[in-house]
Parts: structure tokens; C-alpha cells; sequence
């Protein structure tokens, strides 16, 4: 099923508005760290380092700030287990992997064509 622009519009009339949840949502799903955050995530439950290591030049405030934001959006799942050290994992939500079923294939796309695509005018 395709879904054109003037539909998703005329159901959020406000999505051009600065305050509106859409454009929040949007912004923390389709940063660059989002992006890549929730594509490691696609695969599997990963723990900090190995988050860190995957997404490669993101620094620990920046994939701090970005699991708890995503955290908070209901997108990733953060697990705290009983050990020493401490263990923490990061999965996603049910509606995380519902958001990356439709997300992969853009990334998809971008990954296809972005060679191809720079440096165009």
C-alpha cells in the first residue's frame, strides 16, 4: 500500500508546526545517530560496547543521549541485569521493530545509491 504525502498531511495537519509530537518524533528517529542506533538494533539485542563499537565515530554522551531518547519514545527497550560489572542491554520495542520494518528499506536505498548520489549538482 502506498501512502502519499497529502495523506499523511491531511491526517497530522500540524506536522509543519515546530512544536508538533510528529517532527519530535521524526527528529529523534531520523538522526544520523537514530538511524544508525536503531539499524544495529534491527539485528539484536546489543549491549553499550558493542553499540559503540558498530556505530562507528559516536561518541558516549552522543549514544547516551540517543538510547535514552529513544528509551523514552518507546522505540528501545534498556535492560539492566544483575552483575558486576553492570550489565546492560538495549533491544528494540515491539514498535521499534515495527518502525524498522519500514526503516530498513530506506536505509536500504540510501546504502545502494548514496555512492552514486555525491557529489551530483
Amino acid at each position: 500500500m502506498t501512502v502519499s504525502f497529502a495523506q499523511i498531511k491531511g491526517s497530522s495537519p500540524m506536522l509543519f508546526d515546530p512544536g508538533c509530537s510528529t517532527r519530535v518524533i521524526l527528529d529523534h528517529v531520523m538522526s544520523k545517530w537514530g538511524v544508525l542506533v536503531l539499524s544495529c538494533l534491527s539485528d539484536g539485542t546489543r549491549r553499550w560496547g558493542e553499540l559503540r563499537r558498530e556505530v562507528g565515530g559516536i561518541s558516549e554522551k552522543m549514544l547516551a543521549s540517543t538510547l535514552r531518547t529513544l528509551a523514552e519514545d518507546g522505540i528501545v527497550h534498556r535492560e539492566s541485569l544483575p552483575a558486576v560489572p553492570p550489565h546492560v542491554e538495549y533491544s528494540l520495542t515491539p514498535l521499534g521493530r515495527d518502525l524498522m520494518e519500514r526503516m530498513l528499506p530506506l536505509v536500504a536505498w540510501v546504502a545502494e545509491h548514496s555512492d552514486g548520489m555525491l557529489g551530483r549538482n
